[in-house]
């Protein structure tokens, strides 16, 4: 039995779930998500969401925790928001926004212009003696992971000095240098 797919979700207030030909729409007071689900029974009852499988293959068992958790995040995304908070670790890099132009400078001898999609909330914080930080939230978790892996891939933080673009709080493994 998958335990992901057995526990139950609870709808919050204010969160609209409506289910369509195998189509579930969730929506709340941040926006509206979509998603496709098949072969898995959805059932709502009392403000509670439930899963089930329809039999024990491994492909229904394997979509059962799999749905179960889609539909928990598109239900807090719409609700309370996902957010990542990405840390600039290095001499001279900086990042600043205007709208939902992100500007970075990281090392290159240009600066990287990267447009953040609308549904994404972007915002800087530049601090003198501190790194500088990026916060993003977004009501859509796959799509935030996405624009955050994408900064995150314009320079990585390397295990020598920790220098790169890592999120705030992240412990980096850190290797030992060259010994004389």
């Amino acid at each position: 039995m998958s335990r992901i797919g057995k526990s139950p979700i609870t709808i919050p207030d204010g969160t609209t779930v409506d289910i369509k030909d195998n189509i579930v729409t969730v929506k709340g007071k941040l926006g509206e998500l979509t998603q496709e689900f098949s072969e898995i029974a959805i059932k709502i009852e009392d403000g509670v969401i439930t899963l089930e499988r329809p039999s024990e293959s491994k492909a229904h068992k394997a979509k059962h925790g799999l749905y179960r958790s889609l539909l928990y995040n598109m239900i807090i995304g719409v609700s309370k928001a996902w957010t990542k908070e990405l840390e600039l670790v290095g001499v001279g890099y900086r990042a600043s926004n205007q709208g939902q132009v992100l500007d970075l400078a990281l090392g290159y001898s240009h600066t990287i212009t990267m447009l953040i999609a609308p549904e994404v909330k972007v915002e800087t914080e530049s601090v003198k003696g501190k790194n500088p930080i990026i916060k993003l939230s977004s009501f859509d978790k796959q799509l935030l992971g996405e624009v955050v892996a994408k900064i995150r891939s314009y320079r990585r933080p390397e295990p020598y000095k920790g220098k790169g673009v890592k999120f705030l709080g992240e412990v980096l493994r850190r290797k030992a240098g060259k010994t004389a």
